[in-house]
């Protein structure tokens, strides 16, 4: 689903997960958009979802915080969520603001889906 400057969530399978790959830029506009595409994955409480952020070039705060939410929703259910972050645009912030004290946190989306933080 493409819309402003790029943004983009591409969902895929990778075995029993499923990835939803974000590009662009995640901010007040296209939060509401990625907000979407996790609820549609949600209903069907996958095992593990993966956020793949990777190729975000952009993260406000309300990005982060639908992060949070979501990690909130899926923290009684039987749905895993971890996130694939690296660089300055989404690992650094949340690392520095302690996200990753509260997210499962992952330098790639192969990480992530094995379950393997540095």
């Amino acid at each position: 689903m493409n819309g402003r400057d790029g943004f983009a969530v591409v969902r895929r399978s990778e075995g029993d997960a499923v990835v939803l790959s974000v590009t662009g830029a995640v901010d007040e506009v296209t939060a509401p958009s990625l907000a979407t595409h996790l609820d549609v994955v949600l209903t069907a409480q996958p095992p593990v979802l993966v956020v793949d952020l990777t190729a975000v070039e952009f993260m406000s705060s309300a990005g982060m915080n639908l992060l949070l939410e979501t990690q909130r929703l899926t923290a009684p259910t039987p749905t895993t969520m971890r996130v694939a972050a690296a660089g300055t645009a989404t690992s650094r912030p949340m690392r520095i603001i302690g996200l990753d004290r509260i997210l499962e946190l992952y330098s790639t989306v192969g990480d992530a889906l094995r379950g393997q933080q540095d």
